[in-house]
């Protein structure tokens, strides 16, 4: 069809054109209505690309958050196993206080128990169970009932289990290897030697009619010193099992996070997917039946098969960007009825084809500044976005740059824009990264993206950053390319760092644990002899003095010898009294700056005319509740030992003062409980004492001074009084740093009194 070209607008058209305005103007709809369409349809891709990438992202951190979880709810167990050391057999206050330090509510939730389960025969049963009843638990009996004693079962018994709250105390004495699902999880841990997941089953603590599903991680225990390199080995090296419950619900409602709510998760056990093997459904999968999208993985889970299926949730779909391509349909609508108008009107007058074109432009800026300014917003949500944000070109080049990037890089954007990709990395990374890219721009697969990585990268200063990337490359039909969001984790890897530390603390609180049970068990032993010691001295006593009231000079020098034998012997069984925290004590409340003002000059006799001796003490010192003379013969004591460890002189510093301990403070040190102490230091410029010396300080009879000088009593009495008193006594000293005694005794709320101490010199040799 051949259209009449347009003329001035003096010159009407002629009348046999009369429909052409109206034909060319549809023809001008139809094509912007094509047009329309297939914008609207690439907007609609793009915002479910966008869906899809969110959907993508949500389901990798949903799974590496299970498998992360469940990784170190199986490093808990081992963690149970190294304490338990080869054996199942320990007293269950232990057990419930090693459950106490982990703090599994807070550090390690979703754990339901921790428990252990004994390996018995049929044959053992009657024997375990009355061991149990004599424990405090009169009502223990195995369940359900085991089957001939002569046919050699395996029995795994619950006998151990943390929290021991009325919850799992139905499950105290249950043998778990009477059920098929438990006892195949069992058997396969004893014959790998591995962490072992079981398939479903309902907990024995579960009594609320609702079958809520479950599972059970094992973990072999081996006995010490047994061989466990192959099947038969650690069969016959078995004791027994450490493991912990779950309930599904309890599980996942711990490990999904953020990504719960998005996400409408279904897990199965084992590969196939039925009703009988779910063990896990969320809320969402019952409403939202027809999910946009969903994905289904396998994970292999402490050696057993997983199925997950996850697939967008209600509160995901929501944020499908559907205003856009709305937007985009309205307008093209508008923009096509308004071109379809103008190509009518221009065929009907120039002057109102000249205002409506006019009226069309304007609408064509204010379409251009709602697309400026959506860039801009677009920008300032990259600006202010936690984690940094980098886009590189196919080539590798930086692209664009926000404001936490320039704060990881220590890079401003003008700057970093145009740069090799590479130099942001170390200089050992810049060969694989440049490899991985171009094999990337040539093929558009590459080994970068995937669940988040954890790398280094490098600040202007030449700092190394740890960071966390998550990376999204763009396929070469749209320009190649790809999107890194970069999150520094150097807060992150500091709290690893002060875990590391607080472990070794722990490890190094039960090392002095284990002395001060040591120093316990000597001083029982060291008792019992003082007062066998001290009775028979008494005897030899008694008579002596009788045999004194007799006449006879050839005798009474001998016997004389004898009795000041008996009272020397009589100190040493003091000493050994005191170490063992049993000699009889007069205490009384005393304010200990008093006490020493009272015994100044005799402290000062002990220490020597070479030894210069200081004194300080709180002007408000707290009382303490003690036995005086016993407090003094100690001070004393180490007043001496001070002394002697000063050859040619020296100085001693006694200082006295109020100490709060915080509960903080009481964690690094087991033994000192929280509370207000007076603290009496006693520290001198000696040639100090090495590591192996300060550990047989404190025992009796240990003593680095020269044959005839010392009982090596002195320390061993002195922590025996401040034990027995209440209090506590470290020890701290380095070679050729002098030696500090630090005693803390605990306040007392009543006023000081007045004492008169008389110490006993002779108990000081």
């Amino acid at each position: 069809m051949q259209h009449t070209p347009l003329r001035p607008p003096a010159s009407p058209p002629p009348p046999a054109a009369g429909h052409a305005p109206l034909l060319m103007a549809l023809l001008v709809f139809v094509l912007t209505l094509l047009v329309t369409w297939a914008a609207w349809a690439s907007a609609q891709r793009s915002a479910e690309a966008q869906l899809r990438e969110a959907f993508d992202y949500r389901t990798r951190a949903m799974t590496y958050n299970i498998s992360r979880r469940m990784l170190v709810y199986e490093q808990v167990l081992q963690s149970a196993r190294g304490f338990l050391r080869g054996s199942v057999d320990l007293p269950r206050a232990v057990f419930g206080e090693y459950y106490q330090s982990l703090d599994l509510v807070q550090n390690f939730p979703g754990i339901g128990a921790l428990g252990i389960a004994t390996r018995l025969a049929p044959g053992d049963v009657a024997a375990h169970e009355a061991q149990v009843r004599a424990d405090g638990f009169p009502d223990y009996r195995v369940q359900p009932a085991p089957g001939d004693p002569a046919s050699g079962a395996l029995l795994a018994v619950i006998s151990h289990i943390e929290p021991f709250n009325a919850r799992n105390l139905r499950a105290f004495g249950f043998d778990m290897a009477s059920e098929p699902a438990r006892r195949a999880a069992l058997l396969a841990a004893r014959d790998s030697g591995q962490a072992t997941l079981s398939g479903k089953v309902v907990l024995v603590q579960e009594d609320d009619g609702s079958a809520e599903s479950g599972v059970l991680m094992y973990l072999p225990v081996y006995r010490t010193g047994r061989l466990t390199d192959d099947t038969a080995q650690r069969r016959a090296a078995l004791t027994g099992w450490i493991y912990a419950p779950f309930r599904m619900n309890d599980l996942m409602r711990r490990v999904g996070g953020v990504s719960a709510l998005d996400l409408d998760v279904t897990i199965h056990d084992g590969d196939t997917s039925s009703p009988a093997t779910l063990l896990y459904e969320s809320a969402g999968v019952a409403t939202h039946t027809a999910p946009r999208l969903s994905t289904t993985t396998r994970m292999m889970i402490a050696g057993r098969v997983w199925t997950v299926r996850m697939g967008s949730g209600t509160t995901l779909e929501a944020t499908l960007d559907t205003a856009r391509p709305r937007m985009i349909a309205i307008a093209g609508v508008v923009l096509g009825a308004l071109a379809s108008l103008i190509v009518w009107l221009l065929a009907s007058s120039r002057r109102r084809a000249l205002e409506l074109a006019h009226a069309m432009t304007l609408e064509l800026r204010e379409s251009h500044d709602r697309i400026a300014a959506d860039g801009r917003r677009t920008r300032v949500i990259l600006e202010t976005a936690y984690d940094g944000f980098v886009a590189l070109d196919r080539q590798g080049r930086v692209t664009d740059w926000n404001a936490q990037a320039s704060q990881i890089f220590g890079m401003e954007a003008e700057d970093a824009i145009g740069r090799p990709a590479e130099e942001l990395l170390p200089a050992e990374g810049h060969a694989a990264f440049r490899n991985a890219f171009d094999a990337f721009a040539k093929s558009g697969v590459g080994p970068l993206p995937g669940q988040p990585a954890e790398t280094e990268v490098l600040h202007t200063s030449g700092r190394r950053v740890p960071v966390e990337l998550a990376v999204a490359l763009l396929p070469p039909s749209d320009g190649a390319g790809a999107t890194v969001f970069v999150r520094d984790i150097t807060s992150r890897r500091a709290a690893e760092e002060r875990e590391l530390q607080r472990q070794a603390r722990l490890v190094e609180a039960r090392m002095a644990l284990h002395r001060a049970q040591k120093l316990e068990a000597v001083g029982k032993l060291t008792g019992g002899v003082a007062h066998d010691f001290n009775n028979i001295l008494h005897i030899i006593s008694a008579n002596v003095q009788l045999m004194l009231r007799a006449d006879g000079p050839p005798t009474r020098k001998r016997l004389h010898n004898v009795l000041d034998a008996v009272e020397r012997g009589s100190k040493l069984a003091g000493q050994l009294l005191a170490f063992a925290r049993r000699q009889p004590l007069h205490p009384s409340v005393v304010n200990v700056a008093e006490l020493l003002d009272r015994s100044d000059s005799l402290l000062q006799r002990a220490a020597s005319d070479a030894v210069k001796l200081e004194r300080s003490s709180a002007p408000d010192l707290w009382p303490t509740l003690v036995d005086p003379n016993q407090l003094e013969h100690v001070l004393l004591n180490l007043i001496i030992n001070a002394r002697d460890a000063m050859e040619g002189g020296g100085h001693i510093a006694l200082r006295l003062e109020n100490v709060t301990i915080s509960t903080a403070a009481g964690q690094l040190d087991a033994e000192l409980a929280p509370g207000d102490y007076v603290m009496i230091t006693v520290a001198d410029t000696g040639h100090g004492m090495p590591p192996e010396v300060m550990e047989h300080a404190f025992e009796p009879f240990f003593t680095t001074k020269p044959e005839g000088k010392g009982t090596g009593l002195g320390l061993s009495m002195a922590h025996g009084f401040v034990r027995q008193s209440g209090g506590q006594i470290r020890l701290a000293s380095k070679p050729g740093a002098g030696t500090t005694v630090t005693i803390y005794l605990p306040r007392h709320t009543a006023h000081a009194l007045p004492t008169q101490a008389a110490p006993d010199m002779g108990a000081l040799l």
